[in-house]
């Protein structure tokens, strides 16, 4: 990848901030790095690694064309997450996590399909013949999904991952994706349990500017994913073109050939030379006597003819 991650950075943020020690899950013992007034303090160089680790995974799902879900729903993390996803052209949740978004996928398809048919409705008139009260109810209803799934419209398949902010707060999403096998990118911090998640960021899933730091980096590494994709595509395309374009000019060349080469007097010349067999009535007398006469030889008496009479011939 071409942007690293600076530890320096990484302690600007606040990323290397955990909870309280008495709080803490055991499972997280190998990412911290000491206590300090009662508080864990992540190991940033450890942080480094595993964030460079999950921005190549993300980059190679984002460079083949599948879709990665982002996932936060904290107070602090919404709006940061919701800018950054949209940027890197992704799906995310940061209102409630629906139900079944992965393992009942289809009807959450269906809800999705609500707001096209409600759409539909507005262009078509048909919307304007409903009483004031179901015009309502349809408005309403018509929030409701756009608030909830209206970030998720363009997502026609399951992801090929999910993002998570804080993996205590969105346990369903991580039950779902386990049930799935999808893997899991998130941020853990250090009341989590890491053994739930493939690829673990240890870090601070409370500050904000942590969570941007984090988040921002993930996000370029896709938005870099989809780059190389698109300019693989163009490369491809520009290949077929110069083979179409490299063809037809040799075809064009061949039938031009073939005209100038009919209209040549040497060409002309040789067509009049050509005589075409006379259809009279004393002609075709001629051709009947020549076949009386001339008696057709068979291959064996060719053979056996004696060498006397081949010489007198001669």
């Amino acid at each position: 990848m071409a942007n690293k991650v600076e530890v320096k950075d990484l302690l600007d943020a606040g990323v290397h901030f955990g909870h309280l020690t008495r709080r803490w899950n055991p499972n997280m013992a190998p990412y911290v790095y000491m206590e300090r007034n009662g508080i864990h303090i992540i190991n940033l160089y450890k942080t480094a690694a595993k964030m460079q680790e999950a921005g190549e995974a993300l980059k190679k799902i984002a460079t083949s064309g599948r879709k990665i879900l982002f996932v936060a729903t904290k107070k602090q993390a919404k709006e940061i997450v919701t800018d950054l996803a949209v940027k890197a052209n992704m799906p995310y949740i940061t209102e409630r996590w629906p139900g079944g978004m992965l393992t009942n996928f289809v009807t959450i398809r269906k809800a999705v399909k609500k707001m096209a048919t409600i759409d539909r409705m507005k262009k078509d008139g048909t919307f304007n013949t409903l009483s004031k009260k179901e015009r309502l109810q349809v408005d309403r209803l018509r929030a409701k999904l756009e608030k909830n799934l209206g970030s998720i419209v363009d997502m026609s398949r399951l992801p090929a991952a999910i993002f998570v902010v804080d993996i205590m707060r969105e346990h369903i999403a991580i039950k779902e994706a386990q049930k799935l096998n999808i893997p899991i990118f998130a941020m853990v911090d250090t009341n989590s349990d890491p053994r739930e998640v493939e690829y673990v960021i240890p870090s601070n899933d409370d500050a904000s500017k942590s969570i941007e730091k984090v988040v921002s980096f993930m996000s370029e590494a896709i938005i870099e994913g989809l780059s190389e994709r698109k300019s693989s595509k163009d490369s491809k395309e520009g290949e077929e073109k110069e083979e179409k374009t490299s063809k037809t000019p040799r075809a064009k060349k061949s039938k031009e050939e073939v005209e100038v080469a009919a209209a040549t007097p040497e060409a002309k010349e040789s067509k009049e030379e050509v005589e075409v067999p006379s259809a009279a009535p004393e002609a075709k007398e001629a051709k009947e006597e020549a076949k009386v006469e001339v008696k057709s030889e068979s291959k064996k008496e060719t053979v056996e003819k004696p060498a006397s009479e081949t010489k007198e011939e001669e």
